[in-house]
């Protein structure tokens, strides 16, 4: 299998789940069958460039979004793949949501913190 393939394929899933979109709805709006992106995404079929584009545009990015995959998150620490996901639930929230979410969390770790000092 392919290496381009694969992260091409990744990269389009974590902008898919990023964007709070299944498979079935990336299809979609990009005009494909729905095991057709599954097949991208497990990088089991060689996408073309047209077929790319498509997609792309389902998801609101340029095409070189998808090819701009970083390597950085491989060799991420289970703690550190827990923060990664945080980030990607809040990465398109607004302003009031993530407001609302950063005062969740100060409250849950200060009530923690007391517990702990006493």
């Amino acid at each position: 299998m392919s290496e381009i393939l694969k992260l091409v394929g990744a990269r389009i899933r974590d902008v898919r789940k990023s964007r709070g979109l299944s498979q079935e709805t990336l299809a979609e709006k990009a005009g494909f069958n729905p095991s057709y992106i599954g097949f991208v995404e497990r990088a089991e079929r060689n996408i073309s460039l047209i077929n790319l584009e498509k997609i792309a545009k389902a998801l609101n990015v340029g095409v070189y979004h998808l090819f701009s995959y970083v390597r950085e998150y491989e060799d991420l620490t289970e703690n550190e793949s827990r923060i990664k996901e945080i980030i990607a639930i809040l990465k398109n929230r607004d302003s009031r949501d993530l407001d609302m979410a950063r005062n969740v969390l100060l409250e849950i770790f200060e009530r923690y913190d007391n517990k702990s000092n006493k």
